[in-house]
């Protein structure tokens, strides 16, 4: 008996059931590429293709983590800046000349409390347990009250850097210069009256007009001493260096500028007799020691002209040091938000970037559903004619015809 239609009608069969298979699982899958046999090429360009899209996602992570980080570091910011300016109006009252002795007193405690606030600030710590002024030290407070009573700062100025996208890196951490790299006085000078001055008289810079002389002088080690002599109704200045006289001459009406080491120096009020003031290079101040001084300066104010003007002195040079602590706070907030703009724009770019490709996987993976299921319909009645024929030929015998 020749066997030949039985075995090529199993052999059909099977083939129509083995397509039912692969589109029904396309159809359910939604995928015409599933294992690297059905489509080599198409099987590499998709895994590569999820390979970038994985890596991609796990740079959105480490961004959206590092905008968290700098989010809150931008925030310590801020409020560092506000606290600043609110003890410059502090000190602006209290030099207004109208203030009270126990306004003075008032203002200190508010100094006081600023300064409190800033150490908290400065220990901030992230969404992760983290300081975010410690540098490298995360795990330690930054800013922690020494033997002495003194604000010390434990962190680093480490840094650490991730990748936020290809061939792209973000700081991670911030360090606590911006609390600590101050200068006394103006940045150049640091002026200073003697304790023992009778004279209602100060000395107010009024610029630089020498930048190198100036700037010597700042990463010099000689301080400058302005001395004051009467003779009759004039009183006369004479400024001298390492033993040396700079300057000298009779002051004239209210004020008298002085040009010392490159700065313009303004002698206001009534120098007595024997009053000393001393400039000397200005050295590293951090804003907590800063806002201690200013509190000393006002809590010990007295009402007497002499007392009135050294705590002005203090004052004055208070405010020029103010002035560096809020620019530098205002700098490192810009350079924060560079940096979270840029992670913001890598984030975008990481994103588009990753849609892309999930549309080139798509196009080399993905079913056309209504042409898969159309060939689904198609081949499952072609099986279905094909059993029917098969029965058919099967019923047929040839006693029927005898």
């Amino acid at each position: 008996m020749d066997l030949s239609f039985y075995t090529n009608f199993n052999t059909s069969l099977a083939q129509q059931e083995a397509q039912i298979n692969v589109l029904q699982q396309q159809i359910s899958t939604g995928l015409t590429v599933q294992t690297p046999d059905q489509n080599p090429a198409a099987y590499q360009s998709a895994v590569l293709g999820n390979d970038q899209i994985a890596a991609l996602a796990n740079d959105n992570t480490t961004q959206a983590a590092i905008q968290v980080q700098l989010g809150s570091v931008n925030d310590a910011y801020q409020s560092t800046s506000n606290l600043l300016d609110s003890v410059q109006s502090v000190v602006e009252e209290a030099l207004n000349g109208t203030t009270s002795s126990l306004n003075l007193n008032a203002l200190a405690n508010q100094v006081l409390s600023a300064g409190q606030q800033l150490v908290a600030i400065g220990n901030t710590t992230s969404p992760n347990g983290t300081y975010l002024f410690g540098g490298s030290r995360g795990t330690v407070a930054p800013f922690q009250v020494s033997s002495s009573g003194s604000i010390v700062y434990f962190g680093d100025g480490g840094q650490s850097q991730a990748q936020i996208s290809t061939d792209v890196s973000a700081s991670t951490i911030a360090n606590g210069d911006v609390f600590v790299s101050g200068l006394t006085g103006d940045g150049i000078g640091n002026i200073s009256a003697a304790s023992g001055n009778t004279g209602s008289g100060q000395i107010i810079p009024q610029g630089t007009v020498n930048a190198p002389a100036a700037n010597a002088f700042q990463a010099g080690s000689s301080p400058i001493t302005l001395s004051f002599t009467t003779s009759g109704a004039v009183t006369s200045y004479t400024a001298t260096q390492s033993g040396a006289t700079i300057a000298t001459g009779p002051l004239s009406g209210a004020s008298t500028v002085v040009q010392l080491a490159g700065v313009d120096y303004q002698i206001t009020g009534a120098p007595a007799a024997g009053d000393q003031f001393t400039i000397a290079p200005s050295r590293p101040q951090s804003a907590f020691a800063l806002l201690k001084n200013i509190y000393n300066a006002l809590a010990s104010a007295g009402s007497t002209p002499a007392q009135v003007a050294q705590t002005n002195q203090v004052l004055n040079q208070s405010l020029a040091s103010l002035a560096q602590y809020q620019q530098g706070v205002v700098t490192a907030q810009a350079q924060n938000g560079v940096t979270l703009e840029a992670i913001n724009n890598a984030s975008t770019g990481n994103i588009d970037q990753s849609t892309q490709i999930q549309t080139n996987v798509q196009n080399v993976t993905q079913v056309n559903t209504p042409v898969a299921i159309a060939s689904l319909d198609q081949t499952l009645t072609a099986v279905q004619a094909a059993m029917k024929t098969f029965g058919d030929v099967q019923n047929l015998s040839l006693f029927s015809y005898l």
